[in-house]
């Protein structure tokens, strides 16, 4: 079997955002880019597998929408385990976009299982995985938050309201997986660091694809308010702020 995991480059989740030109514009200056978390997971994830079952996975290829930036966040995935990657050159306009060259590069190679996070944590848009499912005509799973292959067969396991929903597929299929899929994310080794620079990273043209959404400007979250605090003996006055305030009871 042939994994493909679809990763994003993501600003590090502790970066203090900011925006320039109006707030039109992203301000990437001093910004550390990392993996996307989910997908950091699911690589692990597949990892896991062919670690776990020798011969039953031939390889294992990441793919990334962006330009030769994001080139260091890719050799990250192949220290990590990643046997080659593949890096579509164009900026990930939007979902539609980047689901559309994720799709070109699934019909260059017959891949079995193709892992997508769930969400990125910059856009937090949860839509490339479901879109990509769509233009590749191919059955995809949601939420999944368990993978195994037993007996030639795919496992899976995804969250519902109330419990969980056990799932099992043919081969080709997307993956859309969540926090669960695996505890925590592989940890880059000093032989796999050195290692990664010979890997093969392939480097491929963009399709046509007009993107389907514009980002105009970005707006700041607005600030919390100041805490409140009432004295534990003025039971009165908390139910007031709570009720007519806060509006939560």
């Amino acid at each position: 079997m042939k994994i493909l995991v679809c990763i994003s480059n993501v600003p590090d989740t502790t970066t203090k955002i900011k925006f320039v030109n109006d707030n039109k514009t992203f301000d990437t200056a001093g910004v550390q880019w990392i993996i996307n978390p989910w997908d950091e997971l699911a690589l692990t994830r597949a990892l896991d597998i062919k670690d776990a079952q020798p011969g039953i996975i031939e390889s294992i290829t990441v793919a990334n929408v962006g330009a030769a930036d994001t080139e260091p966040t890719i050799r990250k995935a192949l220290a990590i385990g990643a046997d080659k990657a593949i890096r579509v050159n164009a900026e990930p306009k939007d979902s539609f976009f980047i689901a559309t060259q994720l799709a070109e590069v699934v019909k260059k190679e017959n891949y079995d299982i193709i892992l997508c996070g769930i969400e990125s944590c910059d856009g937090n848009g949860s839509s490339v995985g479901g879109m990509l499912s769509e233009v590749l005509n191919m059955p995809s799973v949601s939420a999944v938050s368990f993978l195994d292959i037993e007996a030639g067969k795919i496992k899976l396991k995804r969250e519902i309201d109330g419990g969980q929903e056990v799932v099992t597929t043919q081969t080709p299929f997307i993956a859309i997986v969540q926090k669960g899929i695996c505890k925590e994310p592989r940890i880059p080794s000093m032989r796999g660091i050195m290692g990664a620079r010979t890997k093969p990273l392939q480097v491929v043209e963009p399709v046509a694809a007009e993107p389907l959404v514009e980002f105009v400007n970005y707006e700041y979250p607005k600030p919390k308010a100041a805490c409140k605090k009432i004295d534990p003996e003025n039971v009165k006055e908390l139910v007031n702020l709570l009720h007519n305030e806060a509006k939560l009871i």
